[in-house]
């Protein structure tokens, strides 16, 4: 069990996966069979064998899925672990795009991490690329293909957004090349359509992006002595949040705790921290003309833009990077904080989410949202991402964002609403068992808390890849309008349903196993 918290030695097992279950909905399980791809040929021949034999096929790079779709028994998976380059472009032209202007751009291969692709881009070429938050995801899989937001999502836009083109293995074992001037189509459905669902992504390249000076985080907590000051914060919280928060800047999350805190772990770019410190002083001038029934403790770090993915200067920021313990490991290798870490071998008991509305946060809507907040966090702890939202976001990020197949409520959210429950369990091993009533218990309180927040956003939607795994009308709470022409493209590209996941673009009229089950 020495290493069962560490997300690097999970991803180097071609059975690892980063959660171990789901109550009530998947078990981790290792494939019969795994085809190890160095490159796009291996991945045609486990594509074609596939096919060929009816096999149920399993993509997995880093194994992060929450809803199990990287792995299923009697399976063969094509791992993509060992396709790890990262290319820096200086001026890249998609391919048959002769007229296009070149751009700067980063290519990465299928199995490639945020982490090795922020350490080249950054660290060593002073540029930045929109991935993910965590840096053991993998880059070109799932979270890029589902659409994918990072801290500054605001500023740089949706993940997907950034995407210049793709090199694809589609169901007949055809190599495509899908860009905005060839297999249009199929480049739309790549960004924000679902990952393991029109075929495997070899590699992708991705736009880049000049530095900002400076990024930087405020972490700490607001803390309220009775219900009724808690109530107050958090309608001042968010008229805050919507008159200097809600822009280019900010990104990350706040929970709203039913012990009346409510816990900040935001992060902003383009700014110094003691010009993130002057956006924050009347906010805090009026925690402390409250300070008989409020009290607040923050603290607030800078760090170059440049240093941003570099170990070395990060090991000396206490509490904020954990490095891979191995002793063979390199010593850049890290994965951030302890939320990070606490998420590995998680057994979930529920995970839902849910599109929050810029327009709740309005004068005349804050106090009744305020409310639902407070209502929702007497069930379970609520946690709103901000980052996980585009309204409020820089025109550009919107402009290329509307390109993307991904749910158009995305657009008017300030947030993804997440209220989850987990424990760090292990099915199947003697002592180490997840307990099924404490399961039963906080699946529960945390339906109790969602039913709350949906009653006040009726029609939000919810994100593809971080949502509940029994979400009922999936189609259009992942993909809104999107999922009519979503569905066209998967018939034309893999009309046998070869690449099969739960609740993905086509998935109606297949089982759990892969098997047809109605006439199509």
């Amino acid at each position: 069990m020495r290493n069962s918290t560490n997300p690097f030695y999970l991803q180097d097992q071609p059975g690892g996966t980063q959660s171990t279950g789901w109550l009530g909905a998947w078990i981790a399980a290792s494939s019969a069979y795994a085809v190890v791809a160095e490159d796009a040929s291996d991945i045609v021949a486990a594509v074609n064998f596939a096919r060929r034999y009816r096999l149920r096929l399993v993509i997995k790079g880093t194994g992060h899925d929450y809803l199990g779709r990287s792995n299923a028994p009697d399976s063969l998976l094509v791992w993509t672990h060992e396709m790890r380059k990262v290319d820096v472009r200086g001026a890249f032209v998609p391919q048959g795009c002769g007229a296009v202007p070149p751009a700067p751009a980063v290519t990465l291969e299928a199995g490639t991490r945020w982490l090795e692709a922020y350490q080249e881009v950054t660290v060593k070429h002073g540029r930045y690329v929109q991935g993910g938050g965590c840096t053991t995801v993998g880059a070109a899989g799932g979270f890029m293909q589902g659409g994918g937001f990072g801290s500054w999502s605001k500023k740089y836009g949706i993940a997907a957004a950034s995407m210049l083109e793709a090199e694809v293995v589609t169901a007949d074992g055809k190599v495509l090349v899908a860009n905005s001037c060839q297999n249009q189509d199929l480049f739309w459905a790549l960004r924000g359509g679902g990952g393991g669902t029109f075929g495997v992504v070899t590699r992708m390249t991705l736009r880049t992006h000049p530095l900002p000076d400076y990024f930087g985080a405020i972490d700490g907590s607001i803390v309220a002595k009775t219900d009724a000051a808690f109530k107050d914060l958090l309608e001042h919280f968010l008229l805050f949040y919507r008159e200097k928060l809600s822009n280019e800047h900010w990104g990350e999350q706040v929970k709203v705790r039913r012990n009346n805190s409510l816990d900040l772990s935001l992060v902003f770019e383009g700014m110094s921290a003691r010009q993130a410190g002057e956006v924050w002083r009347p906010f805090r001038e009026w925690i402390e003309a409250n300070r008989d029934t409020l009290t607040m403790k923050a603290e607030l770090v800078e760090i170059p833009g440049n240093r941003m993915w570099d170990a070395a200067y990060l090991k000396n920021i206490p509490g904020a990077i954990q490095a891979d313990p191995r002793p063979d490991q390199p010593p850049d290798r890290f994965w951030w904080w302890a939320g990070d870490g606490g998420q590995v071998s998680a057994y979930w008991y529920a995970y839902q989410s849910r599109w929050v509305p810029l327009d709740l946060f309005e004068l005349a809507n804050a106090p009744r949202f305020a409310a639902t907040l407070f209502d929702a966090s007497r069930h379970w702890s609520v946690a709103l991402h901000f980052n996980k939202g585009q309204a409020g976001a820089s025109v550009e990020a919107r402009q290329r964002g509307r390109e993307i197949s991904m749910n158009p409520a995305v657009f008017k959210a300030a947030a993804l609403i997440i209220i989850a429950a987990a424990a760090n369990a292990y099915p199947g091993v003697r002592g180490h068992e997840p307990d099924m009533t404490e399961g039963e218990s906080a699946k529960a309180r945390v339906g109790a808390a969602m039913k709350v927040i949906r009653e006040a956003t009726p029609g939000a939607g919810s994100y593809v890849n971080e949502t509940d795994y029994f979400e009922s009308d999936w189609q259009r709470e992942f993909w809104g309008e999107n999922y009519a022409r979503l569905s066209e493209i998967k018939r034309k590209y893999d009309p046998e349903g070869l690449f099969f996941c739960h609740h993905c673009v086509g998935s109606e009229g297949w089982s759990e196993d892969g098997s047809c089950r109605s006439t199509r």
